[in-house]
C-alpha cells in the first residue's frame, strides 16, 4: 500500500494537504518534514513514503534506512536550533485507530520548565492542549534553512552502503 486517502500523512505527502515548508527530504522511502501541529517551529516528521501502519510492516530497506533520516532530522536541529535535548518518539494512532507510522523530532529546551510542569510526552500534551500552532511563514522559513543543513549533512555523511534501499536522496 502506497498512498491512501484521508489518511492524514499520505494526504500531506500527496499535495492533497497543505504542508508548509514541503517535503525537506527524501532518502530511501523515508521523508523529513515540518510538523503541522502546535509543537512548535522545528518540530520535525519522519515518516515512510508508502502507508505503514506498524514498525514491524517496514520493509528490510525501509528498517535499515531508518536511523539515518532521524539523525540527520536531529542533527539538523541541533545546528540550526541548538537544543537541550531532541525527543524522537512514534506516534501511529488518530484516537485508538492504527494510522501511518510518523516519528516526531522535536527539540526541547530546559527553559520550557518556566511554563510547562514535566517534560517529554507531557511537555507534548500540554503542547497539543494548548493547540496553538506556529506560523506558516516561520514554518517555511526554517524548513528553508532546515533543507539547506540537510542536503550538506547528507552530502557529507554517505549512509553505509549495505543494506540501503537505493532510491537516493531528494531534497523538497
Amino acid at each position: 500500500m502506497t498512498d491512501v486517502e484521508g489518511c492524514l500523512a499520505c494526504d500531506l505527502t500527496a499535495d492533497r494537504q497543505p504542508l508548509p515548508g514541503g517535503v525537506i527530504l527524501e532518502e530511501d522511502g523515508w521523508l523529513i518534514e515540518h510538523c503541522i501541529g502546535p509543537l512548535g517551529v522545528g518540530t520535525l516528521i519522519v515518516k515512510p513514503r508508502r502507508h505503514v501502519l506498524r514498525f514491524v510492516e517496514l520493509t528490510p530497506a525501509e528498517y535499515a534506512s531508518f536511523g539515518r533520516v532521524a539523525w540527520l532530522a536531529t542533527a539538523a536541529l541541533r545546528e540550526l536550533l541548538s537544543p537541550d535535548q531532541t525527543y524522537v518518539c512514534q506516534w501511529a494512532h488518530a484516537g485508538w485507530t492504527a494510522g501511518h507510522i510518523h516519528f516526531v523530532v522535536q527539540p526541547a529546551y530546559d527553559a520550557n520548565q518556566a511554563r510547562h510542569a514535566r517534560p517529554g510526552p507531557f511537555l507534548q500534551a500540554e503542547l497539543f492542549d494548548a493547540g496553538e500552532p506556529p506560523d506558516d511563514t516561520e514554518v517555511e522559513s526554517f524548513c528553508d534553512r532546515a533543507r539547506e543543513v540537510i542536503e550538506r549533512l547528507a552530502a557529507d555523511s554517505p549512509s553505509p552502503a549495505p543494506g540501503r534501499g537505493g532510491q537516493g536522496v531528494r531534497t523538497g
